[in-house]
């Protein structure tokens, strides 16, 4: 009974009996931040490998932005599944790599937006947390980023070469003109002599070829004067230059080039240069933009002005070749290009145009502003149009000028920013730098939001 009676009152043996008892919790709150440590590490290692493969998807020189940059329209892009894992794997440390991960990686494309999707998931196998039952630990996570594709355009260029583009290229270049030509002159055997003092609509280049000394085209070049004309075309090769170093990515412009005709006589659309991305081949066919050949003065009394036609034959020149170069799009990628005519002109229709004419006739001859109706019928078809206004030389000792033009010399430009699209309007006076005004354009055209609808 004395043995019974100390065991119960002895408490020697409490401490160790306790300890025992609390060594597993404790072990498992250890364990807990051991294992917990390693996975919040994992999990660090793995948002890191996901960020790089999200962000690499979309790489402006992956295979799949260039996959999503030929597709024509929306929708997923394929992405090799070795090249995925590849991005993933690359930045997973060696201590790690036998953690098994599932990895899913997406793309898609939605207008010009590419977006990469990449969820993963790994179960991390615990070691202390296991006498508390927890056999593992799941880490997981969505990561996404975003690629906005450049915008891929189709420039048409639309050069007015009609007689009035062959006055001075700035006011100094015409007061060299009328200089020149002060005596005027009469063609031996031919009654259509040309005036003295000539600067409006007055360098014609006459058929009979380029050196004719009848010319008045050739009175500007013998005396080195510039002409609108000549300065538009050293503008548009210097555009190609300017280009090919804005583009994004290689092709990401195409360019072509035309005037309004090459002879008066058979006034059609002249192509310049066929739509092309090698920009640098569209620079050198420049030497081809001249003047519009004029049998003579008053030739035709002077009706080789129409943009009504200049415009409706470059929309088919488009629309007719939408199998070869694709129809009108938003620009979304090399198969969905936006169609831009780029029109550089100084905004005076002068044709036969007996019905319809915005302005009186002289007889069935037509002299008006620019018709917006035209430009609407492109902007119909979704074909945008820039122009650059070469603004209208007023001539006030000009009785032509006076009569017919004068009286609507107020509405010139506004028509022609009328017939742009909105945003995609320059003017550049006779002061000014054709070619830095072009740039600026082209600057501005590039620059602008797309709309996809």
């Amino acid at each position: 009974m004395q043995f019974l009676g100390r065991f119960s009152r002895d408490e020697s043996g409490n401490f160790g009996i306790m300890t025992a008892l609390m060594l597993i919790p404790l072990i498992g709150v250890a364990g807990l931040a051991i294992d917990f440590g390693r996975a919040l590490s994992l999990k660090a290692e793995l948002a890191a490998a996901a960020d790089a493969a999200a962000v690499g998807a979309v790489a402006e020189k992956s295979a799949a932005v260039a996959q999503a940059m030929s597709m024509p329209g929306n929708g997923s892009v394929t992405l090799n599944t070795d090249e995925a894992r590849k991005l993933f794997f690359g930045q997973i440390a060696t201590n790690s790599a036998d953690i098994p991960v599932t990895v899913d990686i997406q793309l898609l494309k939605t207008d010009n937006v590419i977006t990469s999707r990449v969820a993963y998931q790994s179960t991390l196998p615990t070691t202390f947390m296991q006498v508390l039952g927890k056999m593992d630990i799941t880490v997981s996570n969505v990561v996404t980023a975003t690629y906005q594709t450049p915008s891929f355009m189709d420039f048409y260029m639309l050069l007015d070469n009609t007689p009035s583009m062959g006055v001075g290229a700035s006011i100094a270049a015409i007061a060299k003109m009328k200089n020149a030509t002060r005596n005027g002159y009469q063609k031996p055997g031919n009654d259509k002599g040309k005036d003295a003092n000539c600067a409006f609509a007055c360098h014609i280049v006459s058929d009979s070829g380029v050196d004719d000394p009848y010319s008045y085209y050739n009175v500007a070049k013998a005396n080195k004067i510039p002409i609108r004309i000549d300065v538009v075309a050293e503008a548009v090769k210097a555009l190609m230059s300017s280009a090919k170093t804005t583009q994004t990515i290689s092709g990401q412009f195409r360019m072509a080039a035309y005037t309004f005709g090459e002879k008066a006589q058979n006034v059609k659309l002249f192509k310049v240069a066929e739509l092309n991305e090698s920009l640098s081949a569209v620079g050198d066919a420049t030497d081809k933009i001249k003047l519009m050949s004029i049998p003579y003065q008053n030739y035709d009394s002077d009706q080789q002005t129409s943009f009504d036609k200049a415009l409706s034959d470059i929309k088919k020149e488009i629309l007719d070749k939408s199998a070869t170069y694709g129809a009108p799009g938003y620009g979304t990628s090399r198969a969905d290009r936006q169609k831009i005519v780029f029109m550089v002109a100084d905004g005076v229709g002068d044709s036969y145009k007996p019905k319809d004419c915005t302005k009186k006739l002289n007889g069935g001859r037509c002299i008006e502003p620019i018709d917006v109706r035209s430009c609407q019928a492109l902007k119909d078809a979704n074909i945008r149009i820039a122009v650059l206004y070469t603004t209208y030389l007023p001539l006030e000792d000009n009785d032509f000028w006076k009569s017919w033009v004068k009286p609507f010399d107020g509405s010139i430009s506004t028509k022609m920013r009328e017939c742009a699209s909105p945003g995609y309007f320059f003017e550049v006076t006779l002061e000014q730098g054709i070619e830095e005004a072009m740039k600026t354009l082209f600057r501005k055209i590039v620059a602008t939001p797309r709309l996809t609808s």
